[in-house]
């Protein structure tokens, strides 16, 4: 038996597999489904990547997934291209990611889905926030690039159909890093002219990179936001942007959009014409339509002394029949006054107030003498009740002869001898004053005898 045996430890033979790993599978291309996403504040991403019989830890850091066209997401699959590495402290092997695309569709069309989704959710694409376009603008505003092929079609264009309108130019990049900004950029300040009434948002065609820019969330919003409204024109007339679903109106090309914008003037004067020649025929239709009316009421209108004469004549009728109710009604108001006058003094009241104060004096007499009787039986029944209470009061009985005993110190009134006992001090309430005085003796009641005290007194 060999007595060697190499013995690791764990952070050795970490190591040693570790060393192993980044050595024999340095980079490398690996499919699989994400699952467990976290995204932390410090902005790397964590997650795992698995298929029907495995799984293994994926972790991508800032640096890299700031450049992701498409947002990951749970359930997402991938083709992920990295290099493994062993995590020492848990032991765990993973594979860090440089790049990252969707299995079976492009970041970029996976991006547009995602970012397309998201703004409809918002409303950014309802009708109703649509702004409809002015009826022939007053100045135009065109954002897209000075040399390309888009701006010289939108400008022969517009001065084909009318060469007078103003127009201004904002030019920026339509591709490339930074396209983005500076279109939402141009937009926005365009959009705050108070001058500008519309504005055309283009560019010529190209692949789905070459648009992208339109595909962008800033451009998005701000077409959203734009107080004028805003006219996409955004490659040829398959292609569709996001900035398409947003502007208030979709040309299919750059050209077509300097069509929308202006209408021809040439069709414009035609149609002035057409107007005006439309007015001037209904202008005489309705001046000789007033003219025939008017030669109708002249040979309907009688002569207007005749009409004067029959007036002036019912005038003096009713002035007459207007006398004759006024006399008439004079007549019978004096005959009424006159009875309501006699009448009125058979009513006086001064023949009233002679008869009631009569009255009066009688129902005072009556009240005099009736007070006088009831004033005397009251005198009467109290003189009675007063003798009968003299009667009952315990003062006249104490005048006769009797007292009151009340034992000290409770003053009770003692009823009975057997109440008190030798020694105890008595209260005695006579008819004039009062006086204390002590027990000598006391003698209970015997049959047919009555109960006494012997007292002796000491004076109060």
């Amino acid at each position: 038996m060999n007595s060697f045996r190499p013995t690791y430890t764990v952070s050795q033979l970490t190591l040693e597999i570790k060393t192993l790993l980044e050595h024999n599978f340095e980079y490398l291309w690996l499919e699989g489904e994400i699952s467990n996403l976290r995204l932390p504040s410090s902005g790397h991403l964590y997650f795992t990547l698995k298929d029907e019989f495995a799984q293994i830890r994926g972790v991508m850091f800032k640096l890299q997934n700031r450049i992701l066209k498409f947002e990951p997401v749970d359930g997402l699959q991938v083709l992920c291209y990295g290099r493994l590495s062993v995590y020492e402290p848990r032991g765990e092997y993973q594979i860090i990611i440089d790049y990252m695309e969707p299995k079976g569709l492009g970041a970029l069309q996976l991006a547009f889905e995602q970012l397309k989704e998201k703004l409809s959710n918002e409303g950014l694409f309802d009708p109703g926030h649509k702004k409809p376009l002015p009826h022939l603008p007053g100045k135009i505003g065109i954002v897209t690039s000075p040399t390309g092929a888009a701006i010289r079609d939108i400008l022969q264009i517009i001065d084909r159909r009318f060469a007078n309108v103003p127009i201004l130019l904002y030019p920026v990049r339509v591709q490339g890093p930074g396209a983005a900004q500076e279109i939402a950029q141009a937009i926005t300040e365009l959009s705050q002219w108070p001058q500008i009434d519309v504005i055309i948002v283009g560019r010529g065609g190209g692949s789905l990179e070459d648009l992208w820019a339109f595909n962008e969330e800033v451009v998005a919003r701000a077409i959203f936001h734009s107080r004028v409204p805003i006219i996409s024109a955004v490659g040829h007339e398959i292609d569709f942007t996001i900035a398409d679903f947003v502007a208030d109106l979709r040309a299919p090309t750059p050209s077509a959009a300097a069509e929308l914008v202006v209408r021809n003037k040439v069709e414009l004067v035609q149609s002035l014409k057409n107007l005006g020649d439309r007015l001037a025929h209904a202008g005489r239709a309705f001046t000789e339509s007033k003219r025939e009316r008017l030669q109708s009421l002249l040979h309907r209108l009688a002569d207007p002394r005749k009409k004067l004469a029959d007036q002036r004549l019912r005038l003096d009728d009713l002035f007459f029949r207007l006398a004759s109710i006024i006399h008439r009604n004079q007549s019978q108001k004096t005959d009424l006054f006159r009875l309501k006058a006699e009448t009125l003094l058979l009513l006086h009241p001064g023949r009233r107030v002679v008869e009631y104060s009569h009255r009066l004096r009688q129902l005072f007499r009556q009240l005099t003498m009736a007070q006088q009787v009831a004033m005397r039986l009251w005198r009467q029944k109290t003189q009675g009740g007063v003798e009968k209470l003299q009667t009952l009061s315990p003062l006249a009985i104490l005048a006769r002869g009797y007292s009151i005993a009340l034992l000290l110190p409770a003053q009770e009134i003692i009823r009975r001898a057997s109440s008190v006992k030798v020694n105890d001090q008595v209260q005695v309430k006579v008819h004039q004053g009062e006086f204390i005085a002590r027990v000598e003796e006391v003698k209970e009641k015997q049959e047919d005898q009555q109960p006494s005290l012997t007292l002796k007194s000491r004076g109060v």
